[in-house]
């Protein structure tokens, strides 16, 4: 029933966040929102809400190490996985922009993550500077979007009664299906007797990266590479500054089930993607296919470290 429960309730969080995020969309070009800043924000949110919620209520249902597993684990899987697998599929091709600015502060969030993990607790006060941070990237973002002119896609119109129903439906069953996956999860995680860090590495972070996971193959598949890498930095941006600013201001967390080969992966990751960015701001398909391995290497460290 455990895993009827894991299941059924990320089933409920990806079609939640998928509905939230459509309803918000709507609701906010109504409003008369520039298309551009609901891309940056209300969409470019959108497919991190699993982890949100997914990380919210594990801090408030007091397993901070599942919340903290969640995002670091999610962090890997979008630097490693997603990355790989849709380098595999075509090569992606990076804009400069991102190279230069997006990528780096990505690493910096990596890094101010694990400087303000090194007593294994992050209290309200280290939150609130991560989400002071979060702000200050969104603002920068933006303004350098609009001197660049940058064009997003027509926003899908809808009723105003659907754009509210769809919001308040993809935010209950993103709350019901949150309850439902962490409850299976902690407890098995206790039945197998690994830890709610691992579960949250692992099956958590698989989980609740489907999402973008999905959003950059099939960007990748239609020719809209950039599209693919911004979705990966920015929901690892998001992942660290965001969920755990907010998260931990509500609840601060203890992340001592998270070790310094789960940090250092992620960083490693991350460090490596940006690496390969330069070579001509391409991830060629060998490239996709060693940050694979090194995911392949990662996880089968973790399974083996469990039992």
């Amino acid at each position: 029933m455990n895993i009827v429960y894991i299941i059924f309730g990320i089933a409920m969080v990806l079609w939640g966040a998928g509905k939230l995020t459509d309803g918000a969309t709507a609701m906010a070009s109504r409003m008369q929102v520039p298309p551009m800043v609901i891309g940056l924000t209300v969409v470019a949110m959108g497919t991190s809400m699993p982890e949100f919620f997914v990380s919210l209520v594990s801090a408030l249902k007091g397993t901070g190490n599942l919340a903290a597993g969640n995002v670091v684990g999610s962090n890997i899987f979008n630097a490693t996985l997603i990355v790989g697998a849709t380098a595999l599929v075509a090569p992606m091709a990076i804009a400069k922009s991102t190279v230069t600015k997006d990528i780096p502060f990505a690493v910096l969030a990596s890094v101010l993550l694990v400087l303000l993990g090194l007593d294994g607790n992050i209290s309200r006060m280290d939150a609130a500077l991560l989400f002071a941070v979060f702000i200050a990237f969104m603002v920068c973002t933006v303004r350098s979007a609009r001197k660049g002119g940058g064009n997003m896609e027509d926003v899908k119109e809808m009723p105003v009664w659907r754009a509210a129903t769809f919001f308040l439906l993809g935010l209950a069953c993103l709350i019901v299906g949150s309850n439902l996956f962490v409850d299976g999860a902690t407890k098995v995680a206790s039945l197998l007797g690994v830890s709610d860090a691992v579960i949250g590495l692992t099956v958590v972070a698989g989980g609740t990266s489907l999402p973008e996971l999905a959003t950059s193959i099939v960007a990748a598949r239609k020719g809209q590479c950039a599209i693919a890498m911004g979705n990966v930095i920015g929901s690892n941006v998001t992942n660290i500054l965001m969920i755990i600013g907010i998260t931990g201001i509500i609840s601060p967390m203890e992340i001592s089930g998270i070790s310094w080969i789960d940090l250092t992966v992620m960083l490693v990751s991350m460090a490596l993607l940006w690496m390969f960015s330069f070579t001509k701001y391409t991830v060629a398909r060998w490239e996709g296919a060693l940050i694979v391995a090194m995911f392949a290497c990662y996880m089968s460290w973790l399974v083996i470290h469990a039992v």
